[in-house]
């Protein structure tokens, strides 16, 4: 349900005048100022916030009575065994169905955060939560009170207790720079180090670091920085997997693309038209795809030289407004991709044509992550009006909407990481939504 589809039922109920307000609960108009207004705040801005928080607040009224809505018509548990039993259903839909029954039955509840240092436990607005490839930790951004941003490491093996607690290991310095994107980086084993993108007035910088940085109890044996560089303002990063280009990292700059190999300390540089926004490495091959404002997405093979007059651009994919994500399939046949007008499309690379689209995501002009989990067969993204959505990957259906426990705002908007093992190979499995200074999981049972 859009959140604005309020608006259209007020409509009905009274003719909309110029300049006016109806309000239904007191039956009559009232005159909108322009702009924001101290002493009067009847303006948009504040009738769309106020219908928006009546919503939200409507929807977790519903998620605590388990008043859940079924996401498709007739599907139950009991419905989908009978199928299965009478042969109507095969494995693969079955699967695929009680997936979606499991989204759409997930409970909320908060996880408490415990710390070796009490003053870091909630105390900070979490801004960035990214699991590392075992989901057995995520590495958290958060924003301090006096500006900049603090780092920590998250370890989810607590989650399997009755409790829910997890433990924060937070190193003692900060940056005043703001982080833009991290991704996690193997680089002398799984997961080891931290690509961190981050900017400030001028210049931007990109660092790299090791992860035993945050579990190390004696500040003597902690690691320095293996990697950091002052660069133009980053927006995005990517390692790369792939053997052909070990020990290499993509960041994506103001008009081009700069890939740096950490150990040989080798740069090799990629002018673009347009600021790179999103990347991902294939893990196949050594190919690059970038995600650009002007709508382009386009891949490199990172083992050519970049040549004066040489085209490098190997596949172009198009969307109309810029691009806020990229995610790479498994196969890497196909690529999923989101922009700043809301859209999420999957393109097949081999046709180089957009098969299916997502309908229901909302962004205007924040740089919004998309988590894909193949094996349930599920797409989430967190939209800019704080709203956690959930699509099946296989026909695009929305199969939930799930309000944040915060009121709306820019600076509440959810950051989420979903897996079937969260804590590692014997984890739970769930969805983790870090909101203000809280931690949720919602358990997918």
């Amino acid at each position: 349900e859009d959140p604005s589809s309020s608006s259209s039922t007020q409509n009905s109920v009274a003719p909309e005048l110029p300049g006016f307000y109806y309000d239904p609960e007191k039956n009559r108009y009232f005159r909108l100022l322009p702009g924001h207004n101290n002493h009067n705040p009847l303006t948009k801005d504040s009738i769309q916030h106020k219908v928006m928080e009546c919503k939200r607040l409507r929807l977790l009224e519903e998620e605590e009575k388990q008043n859940q809505k079924t996401t498709r018509a007739g599907l139950n548990s009991s419905m989908l065994l009978q199928k299965r039993q009478l042969g109507l259903l095969n494995s693969t839909s079955y699967c695929r169905l009680v997936h979606e029954l499991k989204v759409n039955c997930m409970q909320r509840r908060k996880i408490e955060i415990h710390s070796p240092d009490s003053s870091v436990a909630g105390t900070n607005n979490f801004k960035i939560i990214v699991a590392d490839v075992a989901c057995e930790r995520i590495f958290t951004v958060n924003d301090v009170e006096h500006g900049g941003c603090k780092y920590g490491i998250i370890n989810l093996s607590g989650l399997g207790k009755e409790s829910l607690t997890v433990e924060m290991y937070d190193n003692l310095y900060f940056t005043n720079r703001k982080v833009n994107s991290v991704c996690w980086a193997s680089l002398t084993h799984p997961d080891s180090h931290l690509c961190l993108m981050g900017i400030a007035e001028t210049p931007g910088c990109a660092s790299l670091l090791p992860a035993s940085l945050f579990s190390s109890t004696n500040p003597g044996d902690r690691p320095g920085m293996l990697c950091s560089f002052k660069i133009s303002t980053a927006w995005s990063c990517a390692w790369c997997l792939n053997p052909q280009a070990d020990n290499c990292f993509s960041t994506g700059l103001t008009r081009r693309v700069l890939v740096t190999n950490v150990v040989t300390g080798h740069r090799q540089t990629f002018g673009t038209s347009s600021d790179v926004l999103a990347q991902q490495f294939a893990t196949q091959t050594p190919v690059l795809y970038n995600g650009c404002r002007s709508g382009e997405i386009f891949s490199i093979d990172v083992r050519q030289r970049n040549r004066k007059g040489q085209s490098w651009k190997a596949i172009r994919l198009f969307h109309g407004s810029a691009v806020t994500s990229v995610h790479l399939m498994e196969a890497e046949h196909y690529l999923m991709a989101a922009d700043m007008a809301g859209k999420i499309k999957m393109w097949d690379l081999r046709t180089t044509k957009c098969v299916k689209q997502y309908k229901g995501h909302h962004n205007e002009y924040a740089l919004l992550p998309l988590h894909v989990n193949e094996e349930e067969g599920l797409l989430i993204a967190v939209g800019q009006d704080c709203y956690t959505r959930i699509w099946s990957l296989q026909d695009a259906h929305l199969l939930r909407t799930i309000p944040s426990p915060h009121p709306s705002s820019k600076d509440a908007i959810p950051s989420v990481v979903f897996s079937s093992s969260l804590g590692g190979s014997r984890g739970v499995p769930g969805l983790l939504m870090a909101v203000k200074q809280d931690l949720y999981h919602f358990s997918y049972n």
